[in-house]
């Protein structure tokens, strides 16, 4: 099979991308997010009820934490491996791992292997979307990548319709660890779809010339492992704080110093401090996904535990947030504004969906508060994040694109395993009852929308 040609292909408007030359790839591309977007969407509205029958709603935090560090250290791994050896690899063994993680969450039988399955979970997915990044680079024309991202966006509509309901439905039915066991088969479908298109076309489109500085194994590997080890260290601390202050407190602090030497060397210059263009731009993956994946969570547990919702009825709030999401992308494909306008506009709406959702956990007021909340900020998430890939592959290098794309990645899942990790140290310390659920929920909220608030002001140095 003849693949697409590859970047310098001039765009030609007729061919689409489901157009002859790009509908493997296509097809074999919005399987994989398919199936990504059924476990995501399936695993978080049973997860109370992982956690309440393994025992474990002191770990409900970081048991999202725990596949979004593991991902962080992939991600690095994944962008390097694509840059110099093509994608191939990388996309195939990181399906692998993310199977693999499924099968042992289904098999556990207490919170540690959770933990574990939870991590080798994180090490697949981390993998797979960072190769499936630098795919989209190396096949699709500039002209129509925006057009991809819409596309990926968009194959979460229909697991967000169902996932949630078949989820809380299999877990009534035959327990929760079926909702994890049956996302397996799924895979033979997509795997079968993608061996054509993964097919290497030729020595200069599959790889890139590892040149400049951040494309050297050894170092990076270290600076990953430093940062993934440093995010899990400060997070054991946070948890920690209101059972041993001292040591925990310690902990924190060698965390916190291992993940910022780690990011220094992850991220483009001046990402930290957030300089203009590329840097910023990087840094707003984690911006926005901190404050959503941080309410995003706990809306679940909030309206299972505090409104007795059932896990079906819980789970359209996040049905509706992912309509919401493909509708900001969409709209982002069309380019109606400057990125930077883009993305203050996306924050904008996060940050008042955030601050809406808190009423669900209030007294006197009805959790389907929910829905009109996750689907404002949804819209600001599909606006954003969508923004954010298509702006960050256009401020790179070719030579660079696996390593700027696995960057991306880590701001994203770093962002979303600190908050998450942040909101289950604030239930443990606030307490597991009703009520005091209902509070944390709701501080959580406003940390969260503060958080927001901050990506709004900052989205104008993406120019």
């Amino acid at each position: 099979m003849t693949g697409p040609k590859a970047l310098d292909t001039p765009y030609d408007s007729r061919t689409g991308i489901l157009g002859a030359a790009y509908r493997a790839p296509t097809v074999g591309i919005l399987l994989v997010v398919t199936l990504v977007a059924f476990e995501g969407m399936s695993v978080g509205v049973v997860m109370p009820e992982v956690s309440r029958q393994l025992q474990a709603l002191d770990l409900y935090g970081v048991s999202f934490s725990a596949f979004l560090i593991a991902s962080l250290f992939a991600n690095v791994v994944s962008g390097l491996w694509s840059d110099r050896r093509g994608y191939t690899a990388p996309f195939l063994l990181g399906l692998v791992l993310f199977v693999t993680g499924m099968v042992l969450a289904g098999a556990a039988d207490g919170k540690t292997m959770f933990l574990v399955a939870r991590a080798v979970q994180g090490l697949g997915a981390g993998s797979t979307i960072v190769a499936l990044y630098v795919m989209i680079a190396r096949v699709y024309p500039a002209a129509m990548r925006p057009k991809v991202f819409a596309a990926l966006s968009a194959a979460w509509v229909v697991p967000a319709m169902v996932g949630p309901a078949v989820a809380g439905f299999v877990a009534a039915q035959w327990g929760w660890r079926w909702v994890f066991y049956g996302i397996v088969p799924l895979v033979v479908p997509a795997l079968v779809m993608l061996i054509p298109a993964l097919r290497p076309r030729s020595a200069e489109e599959e790889t890139a010339p590892p040149e400049g500085p951040r494309s050297r194994p050894l170092p990076m590997t270290i600076a990953a492992t430093s940062a993934a080890g440093g995010a899990g260290v400060l997070l054991y601390g946070v948890n920690g704080l209101h059972v041993m202050p001292l040591p925990s407190a310690v902990a924190a602090v060698a965390g916190l110093a291992l993940l910022g030497y780690g990011l220094s060397r992850l991220l483009p210059p001046g990402a930290l401090r957030f300089g203009r263009g590329l840097p910023t731009t990087i840094m707003m993956r984690g911006m926005f996904s901190a404050p959503f994946f941080g309410v995003n969570a706990f809306i679940p547990l909030a309206l299972q535990s505090v409104k007795k919702f059932d896990p079906t009825a819980a789970g359209i709030a996040l049905t509706i947030g992912a309509l919401g999401w493909s509708a900001g992308s969409f709209l982002q494909s069309r380019r109606t504004a400057e990125p930077h306008r883009r993305l203050r506009l996306g924050a904008a709406c996060v940050t008042a969906g955030v601050l809406l959702a808190l009423l669900a956990a209030v007294p006197g007021v009805t959790g389907w508060v929910a829905v009109p909340a996750w689907v404002i900020a949804g819209f600001g998430m599909g606006l954003g994040m969508t923004t954010v890939s298509v702006t960050a592959l256009k401020q790179s290098p070719l030579n660079e694109q696996g390593a700027n794309s696995a960057a991306l990645s880590v701001t994203d899942m770093l962002g979303s395993a600190l908050a998450l990790g942040v909101g289950g140290a604030l239930i443990n310390v606030i307490g597991h009852s009703p009520a005091e659920i209902a509070r944390g929920y709701i501080v959580i909220c406003c940390l969260m929308g503060a958080l927001a608030l901050c990506t709004t002001l900052l989205a104008s140095r993406v120019r």
